[in-house]
């Protein structure tokens, strides 16, 4: 398995790298993209502020013969879903609160009091979507979480790819 890097035309952080934390493209770099058809999904999150899957970046990662892992939003989830249906597996991951969240963000310092709002706003519309998901994980303790994504992960793996003994 490999993580899909997203495209994001928001501003690279000072630990970040371009191609490995995500693919930094300026608005009109994205919008090309968006009119050539290179996106699996893409939203425009905020004015200017673009993020999405290029379909080159899932086409790389199959072709390494690896399952890809995509981390995105609520909206990119439910497209990428329409796309691959009940070949993939698609877990809602959320806060325990919207407060608790408050609480991360704030801790991580790297939001304007403005950007937390609204993605404060955000998450708590996105919340509302979990529903919509075949598998819902509350980050409550992040270890917990992991060891429940893990599990769901697996036995998908082995609903998708048998074991070698039964192929025999």
């Amino acid at each position: 398995m490999r993580f899909s890097i997203s495209a994001t035309t928001r501003s690279k952080r000072t630990n970040e790298t371009d191609g490995k934390d995500y693919h930094f493209l300026t608005p009109d770099e994205f919008r090309t993209r968006i009119a050539n058809n290179e996106f699996l999904e893409w939203e425009e999150v905020y004015h200017d502020r673009f993020y999405g899957t290029l379909k080159s970046e899932v086409q790389r990662i199959l072709e390494q013969g690896y399952i890809a892992l995509f981390d995105v939003d609520v909206e990119g989830g439910l497209a990428i879903r329409k796309e691959f249906g009940r070949q993939m597996l698609d877990v809602f991951v959320m806060p325990p609160s919207v407060d608790e969240l408050h609480k991360r963000l704030v801790a991580r310092a790297t939001e304007s009091e403005e950007s937390l709002r609204k993605r404060l706003d955000k998450a708590e519309k996105e919340m509302t979507y979990a529903y919509r998901f075949n598998h819902v994980v509350v980050n409550t303790v992040l270890h917990e979480s992991y060891a429940a994504a893990e599990k769901l992960v697996q036995e998908f793996l082995d609903d998708v790819i048998p074991d070698v003994e039964e192929n025999e």
